[in-house]
C-alpha cells in the first residue's frame, strides 16, 4: 500500500510538471477566439515548434506573469485568421481591441525578461492600477479618454471601487479605459494636483479626456455604479463640454 501511494504522488509530480514545462497548444481557429476571449489579456505565440526562437522565452516569461495566459499556435492556416505570417508573439487585450504585436524577425534581442517587460508594459485590464509600467500601455492606446479613480490603498474605498467599477468598465469598451491611482503614493501626487484633489479627498473619481487635453470631476457624493454611468454617458454626449474643468481656478475679474 505504501509502494502504490509513493508510486501515486510520483505520477502526479511528472504530470504536474509537465504542464508547467509547456504550453497550451491551440489548433483552431475556434479555439485561439476562445482562448482571447477567456481573459482581459491573453498572449499568445505563433510559433512554428518548441524548437523555434520565441517558445523557451515566452515559456520562462508566462511562468513569471502568471495573471496573463499564454499559450502557443503552430497551425499556420489559423495564423491566417489573425494576420499572422511569420514567427509571431501577440498581447491580446479585450478593453480596447488591441492586439500588440512582436514578429521575432525584427527583433534585435529575445529574451524572458524581455518579453516579461512587453507583456507588463501592455497589460491594460478593464480597470488598470496605474504605474510608471501600466502608463506605457495606457497612453499608447488608441482610446485616449480614462474614467479616473482615485483612492487610498489600504482603504475599503480602494477595494470596493476596484470591484464595483471594474465590473462597469465592459459597458464601455472602446470609448474608456478605467484607471485606478493610488493617492497615497507620493509618485501619483501630480496626477491628483492635476484634478485639484489632495489625498485626503479621495475617494474621488474624474474623466480625463486626452483629444482635447481636458477633466472633469464627478460632484462629491456617493460613488455609486449609476452616477458613474450618468457621468460617463454625460461626457459621450457632449454635456460635460461647458462644464468647469477639474482644478480650473476660478477667474478675477480686474
Amino acid at each position: 500500500m505504501l509502494v502504490t501511494l509513493c508510486l501515486t504522488l510520483l505520477v502526479c509530480s511528472v504530470i504536474a510538471t509537465a504542464k508547467e514545462s509547456s504550453l497550451p497548444r491551440l489548433d483552431d481557429t475556434e479555439t485561439v477566439k476562445a482562448f482571447i476571449s477567456s481573459a482581459d489579456v491573453v498572449v499568445i505565440g505563433f510559433l512554428e515548434n518548441e524548437e523555434n526562437l520565441g517558445y523557451k522565452e515566452l515559456l520562462a516569461a508566462s511562468q513569471k506573469v502568471k495573471s496573463v495566459p499564454a499559450a502557443m499556435c503552430t497551425v499556420k492556416e489559423v495564423w491566417v485568421d489573425f494576420n499572422i505570417s511569420s514567427d509571431t508573439i501577440t498581447l491580446f487585450r479585450k478593453v480596447d481591441n488591441h492586439e500588440e504585436n512582436l514578429v521575432l524577425a525584427m527583433a534585435k534581442k529575445l529574451d524572458a525578461d524581455g518579453l516579461v517587460n512587453f507583456i507588463t508594459t501592455n497589460e491594460v485590464r478593464y480597470i488598470t492600477e496605474y504605474n510608471q509600467v501600466t502608463a506605457v500601455g495606457l497612453f499608447n492606446s488608441e482610446v485616449k479618454t480614462h474614467l479616473v479613480i482615485f483612492a487610498n490603498r489600504g482603504s475599503k474605498d480602494y477595494t470596493e471601487l476596484k470591484k464595483r467599477l471594474g465590473a462597469l468598465a465592459p459597458e464601455f469598451t472602446g470609448k474608456f479605459l478605467f484607471v485606478l491611482i493610488n493617492g497615497g503614493v507620493k509618485s501619483n501626487f501630480k496626477s491628483l494636483n492635476y484634478f485639484g484633489l489632495k489625498s485626503t479627498d479621495l475617494p474621488r473619481v474624474g474623466i480625463y479626456d486626452g483629444y482635447s487635453d481636458r477633466k472633469w470631476l464627478l460632484p462629491e457624493g456617493e460613488i455609486s455604479t449609476e452616477r458613474v454611468r450618468d457621468f460617463c454617458q454625460s461626457f459621450l454626449q457632449g454635456e460635460l463640454k461647458n462644464v468647469k474643468q477639474a482644478g480650473e481656478e476660478p477667474k478675477t475679474e480686474l
